[in-house]
């Protein structure tokens, strides 16, 4: 017989029923007679024995056999009469007597498959594993062939970050009935009291967060709310704890607690009122720390404007016309002004040292420009004789020869004092000689010393 044999019960009947030889068949319990198709695995067949058997067991006889499958008896064809009917039950009996033996052979290897299939399914089941698997805070019940927690991931498709955190680890072995936790790390700017720092999270919420820093937040200020959540990008957080600060004003010591992000808002917060030019000891905008004294500074100002002379620069050339030691005023200098401001303070009552605020100049300096001589001096009075004698009188004493100034140190045409006039052989008194002898005695001294005896007036002999 083909795949396609069909097996008939030998008290005839015309129902076809399933090919005993087809082992795929039988293996995965087709039944293709009625009520086939009830259900897709396990016999859903009417009840019945067992007719799979071992090689090695003998087969019952031909009228005991029980074969698979709900058969139902057949029913017996007419038999026809005569010789023809004779024949056909002799064929009837034959096959009747070989049947035993060509069954059992060809359930034999129908027994094998059933067996390999039911260990490969007794296997599959062994490794198959129910586990809880819950990311970042989703929970979802699987089935999984992993070995362990690493392989699972990688066949869900769940990535592992630097900052991530899975519990048991990477490489723990899995068993049914197990809990795999994943929490993906968030960055998050915090700026607590003043001070930036970048962190990792693995929680959720702010609140969370901050217990897992370690930060108190009671009483504390907080840019955001607490049950705000974070997302995978993170957020920046700004914390300010509550802090005691000592505020010292007017006399008075006021101790706060406070969450303020400067200075300023503290002593505003102890019912302080800075006003005009008061500050603080410390900066007003800088951060307040735990336990920080700050002393309130009442302050009251002016100003101070002040002139001064701005001296006036000397500027001397060399002048071969003129003899050594003479030097003659081409331009007089002028002294300049200067304008100073001066920021006055009083601090808790206590005057500060002035503080230059402005500077002007009112009035610039000119300088004075003077020529020195660089001939040599003569070698005698007579030498002299072709200076401005008179013109320098007229400087020093207006001409008179007994001219004595206010002092009465100096006297005479050229206002000598009465040791230079010694020193040139004179006698007495300058103012006392005659005006030719005077005039002898300041060419000599010309000599001596050129023009320099008379810083003011020794310009007019040469004039």
């Amino acid at each position: 017989m083909s795949n396609s044999q069909q097996y008939h019960e030998p008290y005839g009947g015309g129902d076809t029923y399933v090919d005993l030889h087809n082992a795929e068949t039988v293996a995965h319990g087709v039944y293709t007679g009625p009520g086939a198709g009830d259900a897709p695995y396990g016999p859903p067949w009417p009840p019945h024995d067992d007719t799979y058997r071992p090689a090695y067991e003998v087969p019952r006889p031909v009228d005991t056999l029980e074969l698979p499958g709900p058969f139902l008896p057949r029913r017996a064809a007419p038999v026809p009469a005569g010789r023809a009917g004779r024949r056909a039950a002799r064929r009837r009996r034959a096959r009747a007597v070989e049947r035993p033996d060509s069954a059992v052979r060809r359930l034999l290897p129908q027994a094998l498959v059933v067996a390999f299939l039911a260990g490969g399914t007794t296997a599959f089941v062994a490794q198959d594993k129910s586990v809880e698997l819950t990311v970042d805070g989703r929970t979802r019940t699987l089935h999984t062939f992993a070995d362990d927690v690493t392989e699972l991931l990688a066949d869900e498709g769940v990535p592992l970050g630097a900052h991530d955190v899975v519990a048991p680890g990477p490489g723990t072995a899995l068993t049914s009935g197990d809990e795999v936790e994943v929490h993906y790390g968030r960055p998050v700017r915090l700026t607590l009291d003043g001070r930036r720092h970048k962190l990792w999270t693995t929680a959720r919420t702010v609140e969370e967060a901050l217990e897992q820093f370690g930060v108190r937040a009671d009483g504390a200020y907080l840019s955001v709310a607490r049950t705000r959540r974070i997302g995978r990008g993170g957020l920046a957080l700004d914390v300010r704890t509550e802090r005691s600060v000592t505020v010292l004003a007017d006399g008075r010591a006021r101790t706060i607690r406070t969450n303020a992000a400067t200075v300023r808002e503290a002593v505003e917060a102890a019912g302080i009122t800075l006003r005009g030019e008061d500050t603080t000891s410390v900066a007003p905008g800088s951060f307040p720390r735990d336990g920080q004294t700050v002393t309130v500074l009442r302050i009251t100002g002016g100003k101070e404007v002040l002139e001064e002379p701005i001296p006036f620069e000397v500027r001397r050339t060399e002048d071969p016309a003129l003899f050594r030691g003479t030097e003659v005023v081409e331009r007089a200098g002028r002294t300049g002004l200067r304008r100073i401001t001066y920021a006055l303070r009083t601090v808790n009552g206590v005057r500060q040292k002035p503080r230059r605020t402005r500077t002007e100049v009112v009035r610039e300096a000119r300088a004075q420009l003077v020529k020195v001589g660089t001939k040599p001096l003569p070698t005698s009075a007579g030498d002299a004789d072709g200076l401005n004698w008179r013109g320098l009188a007229a400087c020093e004493s207006g001409g008179r020869p007994d001219a004595v100034d206010p002092s009465g140190t100096y006297g005479g045409l050229y206002q000598f004092d009465t040791r230079t006039w010694h020193s040139l052989g004179g006698s007495g008194r300058p103012q006392d000689a005659p005006a030719a002898e005077q005039t002898l005695r300041a060419k000599k001294l010309y000599v001596r010393r050129g023009a320099s005896p008379w810083p003011h007036c020794g310009a007019r002999l040469h004039g």
